[in-house]
């Protein structure tokens, strides 16, 4: 988070590129955080309302008019837009590595790209600046900041190190296949695709963490496809899964796709467990 000692120093700073990088840094920082404002004055709003305050009477006290009161209400992002955060946002994606005429070379799966690509389109709805990074095979911490780490734990350590994080939820290789596995209910669940590959349906896995000072948003897909899935569960149910009092909120979601591997539909199969303050 901006300070105003570092305020100072971008303006003290003698080295004008620096001084104008850091800058434009602080600027989306502030914006940010003008944004997130923004949504705790209509959350204030709308509580104050609840508790029996009119509309006008919510305007007076606050030194408005009440047409500015409306304005708020319809203008100001919804509270789902915290469950990633304050933002900016960093987007991870796994950088894998393959061999192409004989030589190693590093790639992205398209699936990983279709789902960074998703959430960078949810983001933007909320009103969310956010960034990209790679997610190297030896990665085993997020980067500072809001982030959301597109990884599970067979391609870096940071997947499982979110994984490890969750009390109920977990993934778990056997010879026959990786599972979903519940400690709650003692169920384990499969990927359809991955045991037979015409059924065109998988599963992915989500978690929400608040940490001191940012969010951790961790999605995993038992294959890549199913990362996706959860991308296009999240971006049309935040109202629901969010909870301004829930530190650590995780699930698990079954996709539909076609042969282009676009998801067709999804749906919440385990969950929302939450740990609440």
């Amino acid at each position: 988070m901006a300070t105003a000692e570092e305020f100072e120093q971008v303006r003290n700073d003698p080295d004008p590129i620096r001084r104008g990088q850091r800058a434009a840094e602080l600027m989306i920082i502030y914006q940010q955080r003008a944004t997130e404002l923004a949504r705790l004055r209509k959350a204030a709003i709308e509580e104050a309302h609840r508790n029996g305050l009119s509309y006008t009477e919510i305007a007076d006290q606050l030194g408005i008019t009440k047409g500015r009161i409306s304005q708020i209400r319809s203008t100001a992002p919804g509270p789902e837009r915290a469950f990633f955060g304050v933002g900016p946002v960093a987007v991870g994606i796994p950088r894998r590595f393959g061999f192409e005429e004989g030589r190693e070379r590093p790639f992205f799966d398209a699936n990983d790209e279709a789902t960074r690509e998703a959430i960078e389109g949810t983001l933007t709805r909320l009103s969310l600046a956010n960034s990209r990074f790679a997610i190297d095979p030896d990665m085993s911490e997020p980067p500072a900041g809001d982030s959301v780490i597109i990884c599970g734990p067979k391609s870096a350590p940071i997947g499982r190190h979110l994984l490890d994080a969750d009390p109920v939820l977990d993934f778990e290789r056997t010879e026959e296949a990786w599972w979903i596995t519940d400690a709650r209910s003692g169920t384990r669940h499969r990927s359809p695709y991955r045991r037979d590959s015409s059924v065109r349906t998988d599963l992915g896995y989500f978690s929400r963490c608040r940490e001191t000072g940012r969010v951790l948003v961790h999605i995993a897909g038992i294959t890549s496809i199913g990362s996706l899935g959860v991308a296009h569960w999240l971006d049309r149910n935040l109202s629901e899964v969010f909870s301004s009092s829930s530190t650590f909120i995780s699930g698990v979601v079954e996709c539909d796709f076609d042969a282009d591997f676009a998801v067709t539909d999804s749906r919440l199969v385990v969950g929302p467990y939450s740990e609440r303050t």
